[in-house]
């Protein structure tokens, strides 16, 4: 009798143990879930752009700040002088550029009229001396009788002059001829003093853009974190102040190549956090990375050796809340959870 309860107890216990496998197998159907899973978000490294001290320093560890604050400002002493300076340029090439521009239009006119002018010069004075020569040979043919000396030496001296006034005509023409020249040399000029103004002009705004980097500002809402400057220090370009973290939440789980059989974009996903493990979230998948983990690391694996051992590769998947968590809590990159994909449902 005794034998039979034993049997009748183990084939129960057996039967209850079988029924809580099932159980556990259909509910867990189609959920995949890993451990190797943490919080990510934007991160930026606060890094100035110009270099100086620090005059003013407005964030401490772990502050919230907004898109656009001002973090830090870098004394902007030499930054203004550098600015004046560069004002004072460009207003100089303007000015020069301005004259230029005036002398280079009065040119393209005055330069060919004085050309023409010149040559009608010349003309008048070629005509005039040929009289002149006409007027002395037709003097010097006539007899002592038929003219006096004076009308010889009147006419000597009348031929003389205006041939000095069309030598002084011919001169003045091949001046002006070199028209041409003066144009282009104005027009040269033009140029060169523009180029100079546009260099000015790329000054300034360089000076403008330094000085306004001094103010080193929030490119979006987040929290001040791993800082390691303070009011004083001198700074350098590009050195690491601090970080900004964003408040925008999502998951990197690294799932077992083997469980992406049935893991497909937009399937619901509960996630639970260490930190707060009584907390359910509700996500979902959003993406899937093209490639394993350990290919983009960086020294990734090379298998073409003759020992080669089979691993399961990880692969991430990005997991998006559906809604943020509560921003009281002390949430943040690098922190474990455990999503849990339901690939029945989608």
């Amino acid at each position: 009798m005794s034998l039979s309860r034993s049997k009748l107890t183990l084939l129960t216990t057996v039967v209850v143990i079988g029924l809580a496998i099932t159980a556990y197998a259909w509910l867990e159907r189609g959920l995949e879930s890993t451990d190797d899973a943490a919080l990510s978000s934007h991160t930026i490294t606060l890094s100035p752009k110009v270099s100086g001290y620090v005059k003013v320093l407005t964030i401490n560890d772990n502050q919230r700040v907004k898109a656009g604050e001002i973090l830090l400002e870098i004394d902007p002493s030499d930054y203004l002088i550098r600015r004046d300076k560069a004002q004072a340029a460009f207003e100089a090439a303007k000015a020069g550029v301005s004259a230029s521009q005036s002398n280079m239009e009065s040119t393209d006119v005055s330069a060919p009229s004085n050309r023409d002018a010149a040559q009608a010069q010349v003309e008048s004075a070629s005509a005039n001396w040929e009289k002149a020569k006409h007027d002395l040979y037709r003097m010097q043919k006539l007899s002592n009788e038929a003219r006096s000396q004076e009308q010889l030496d009147l006419a000597i001296a009348t031929e003389k002059a205006n041939q000095s006034s069309w030598l002084d005509a011919s001169a003045k023409l091949r001046t002006a001829k070199t028209a041409p020249k003066a144009i282009a040399a104005a027009h040269a000029m033009n140029e060169q003093l523009s180029a100079q103004l546009n260099q000015a002009k790329a000054d300034l705004a360089q000076a403008d853009n330094d000085l306004a980097n001094t103010k080193l500002l929030a490119a979006m809402d987040g929290i001040i974190t791993n800082r390691g400057v303070e009011q004083g220090n001198y700074v350098q370009v590009g050195q690491h102040l601090a970080s900004l973290v964003g408040t925008e939440l999502w998951i990197i789980a690294n799932y077992k190549e083997t469980q992406l059989e049935h893991i497909r974009l937009g399937q619901p996903v509960i996630v639970t956090i260490d930190a707060f493990p009584e907390l359910s979230l509700k996500a979902k998948v959003d993406s899937i990375q093209a490639g394993t983990g350990a290919y983009f690391s960086a020294f990734p694996p090379q298998n073409a050796t003759g020992n080669f051992v089979k691993i399961v590769q990880r692969v991430p998947v990005k997991i998006v809340f559906d809604t943020q968590p509560d921003a009281t809590l002390p949430l943040g990159p690098g922190m474990s959870v455990i999503p849990t994909v339901n690939t029945v449902k989608h």
